[in-house]
């Protein structure tokens, strides 16, 4: 077991997000990543789905030699605020802008900044057994890195979101001369970004977009209003380029495009010309033909700067027939259908609003199509792969991929989140399966939500709520019976309050009196639950309140 490398996922196998990932050799655990997930629309008053970190936080013995980060994604460093304060300290490293957004995240939680910039070419980095070098790759976000990881069992290369840009818009192309390089060492596994592996081709380049934004901004004549991640700088840094060009003022709406830019105009990664960018304020001093808005909410987020605008909340910009609304984003699985609602009610406001299925043009992945998953094989040239950050049948569409490429079906290693894989210097076997919880997060208070307040709230949400107050004497008897309901139409109200009250008393005085307080709510309970279901066919939220007169 001792001469074993040990890999285990608690995070973004058979998903897109919540990237998270641990490498442990004998006593010495090394994490990549930390990232979280976006709830859907049945995960109600949750915003956030975290890692389940138990596995950390029980360390017996072990411990964290270091955590890396490969780029600036929520996915892959949103989860360091929730998960950081559930641990020991230990050193964090990354490139420069990835390090920047990461310890800016920290600071918005009154945590101290703690993650260390790393350069491409700043050679070795040791971390207890493992020796990292990080690699400048192409995506979507600057600074984008793979990590190759030197082990006392083989080598690793660490292949998190990628594709292979040859005329990337930020001129900063992938290293494939540190890949080649390195590789020469020899790789035991590549761990590799699957994403796009059920595309054929090559995912066109960022610079493909820039013409379709001159063409549409040139017939706009109302605002041009874009929306993307805040984190894709060089979408905003095209945006900024043909606003230049037809002299459009630009204004950036939204908390985390705000803070983006600021970010990466201070690091030089943006410029924007004196005088071009307005606030919000002097947007009335401008006709709508004379701005562009880059604007927070392209994932149709509830309170975001843009579905404010659309609800008509935000006072100095309304949505105009004239008006052209391009989301240069696709939508984060799971949020289809709030960014699809969000899009008509644009539609219906009369403005023309682009987006991925009605047109390519305006967003290109960041991450490889087949071809390239292909090429980073070759490139590499492992003993084995390892298909990550993306869903089961993607992972299966990497299989295919890597088994045209001359792999044994044994040498690809399909996993699911919580499953060892142990490596020795020829093979792999699997190991132990964590058992791994959904970890919920509170969009209000930024508290973790057990999974039973979160079917709490659906029950709250489908069959409402029924309150009972009831005052009960020394001998255990009810004086006064109160019933209050929330959640339900008139009528059923009306019948749950006529009957139930006088079940319950017939009930508890058949028990001749319960002086217990605790068993007495449990009583209460039980003899509601069972009432309401016989006559509404419903199972309402009963919260029972015994007073002792």
């Amino acid at each position: 077991m001792e001469n074993n490398l040990s890999f285990i996922p608690i995070g973004g196998i058979g998903d897109v997000t919540k990237n998270m990932y641990l490498y442990e050799y004998k006593n010495e655990i090394l994490i990549v990543d930390c990232g979280l997930g976006f709830a859907d629309e049945t995960m109600l008053g949750v915003d956030l789905l975290i890692p389940d970190i138990t596995y950390l936080k029980n360390l017996q013995g072990k411990r964290i030699v270091g955590m890396a980060l490969t780029h600036g994604h929520e996915d892959h460093i949103g989860g360091l605020p929730y998960i950081l304060p559930e641990l020991p300290q230990f050193p964090i490293y990354a490139t420069n802008l990835t390090a920047e957004f990461a310890n800016e995240k920290l600071k918005e939680y009154g945590i101290t900044p703690r993650v260390q910039k790393v350069n491409f070419d700043g050679g070795d980095l040791r971390l207890g057994n493992f020796i990292l070098n990080f690699i400048r790759v192409t995506h979507s976000v600057p600074d984008s890195s793979n990590i190759f990881i030197k082990t006392p069992v083989g080598n690793f290369y660490h292949g998190s979101d990628f594709k292979l840009d040859l005329s990337p818009f930020d001129k900063k192309k992938t290293d494939y001369k540190k890949i080649s390089q390195l590789s020469k060492e020899g790789v035991l596994c590549l761990l590799s970004d699957c994403l796009g592996s059920e595309r054929k081709g090559h995912t066109p380049s960022e610079s493909t977009v820039t013409a379709a934004f001159e063409e549409e901004i040139e017939n706009c004549k109302g605002k041009f209003i874009v929306t993307t991640y805040s984190s894709n700088i060089s979408r905003v840094n095209q945006i900024l380029q043909v606003a230049r060009k037809t002299g459009r003022k630009v204004c950036f709406i939204g908390r985390s495009v705000i803070k983006a830019k600021d970010i990466t105009q201070r690091l030089g990664y943006m410029k924007i010309d004196k005088g071009m960018e307005i606030s919000t304020k002097q947007l009335r001093h401008y006709k709508d033909s004379q701005v562009v808005l880059i604007v927070a909410g392209s994932q149709g987020q509830e309170n975001s700067a843009l579905a404010r605008i659309v609800d008509g909340e935000f006072k100095e910009v309304k949505i105009t027939p004239n008006d052209v609304v391009i989301f240069s984003a696709d939508p984060i699985p799971g949020n289809e259908i709030s960014v699809y609602a969000l899009v008509d009610d644009i539609a219906r406001a009369g403005a023309r609003v682009i987006y991925s299925e009605l047109s390519d043009d305006f967003h290109v992945s960041g991450h490889g199509s087949s071809e390239e998953l292909m090429l980073m094989m070759n490139l590499i040239n492992p003993k084995m792969v390892l298909p990550i950050g993306g869903t089961f049948r993607q992972m299966v569409a990497y299989r295919g991929l890597a088994e045209k490429q001359g792999f044994e079906r044994k040498n690809v290693l399909l996993l699911e989140d919580g499953q060892e894989v142990l490596f020795d210097r020829e093979n792999a076997r699997l190991g132990r399966k964590l058992d791994l919880e959904v970890v919920y997060v509170d969009q209000i208070s930024g508290e973790e939500v057990e999974g039973f307040v979160l079917r709490d709230r659906k029950r709250l949400a489908t069959d409402g709520v029924i309150v009972i107050l009831a005052e009960v004497t020394s001998s255990g008897q009810i004086d006064n019976l109160d019933i209050i309901v929330r959640g339900l139409s008139n009528q059923e109200a009306s019948d749950i309050q006529k009957g139930l009250a006088k079940e319950i008393k017939i009930q508890i005085s058949q028990k001749k009196g319960i002086k217990d307080r605790f068993y007495l709510r449990k009583f209460i309970v039980e003899v509601a639950e069972k009432s309401i279901f016989r006559k509404l066919r419903k199972h309402p939220l009963v919260l029972p309140v015994v007073i002792e007169i």
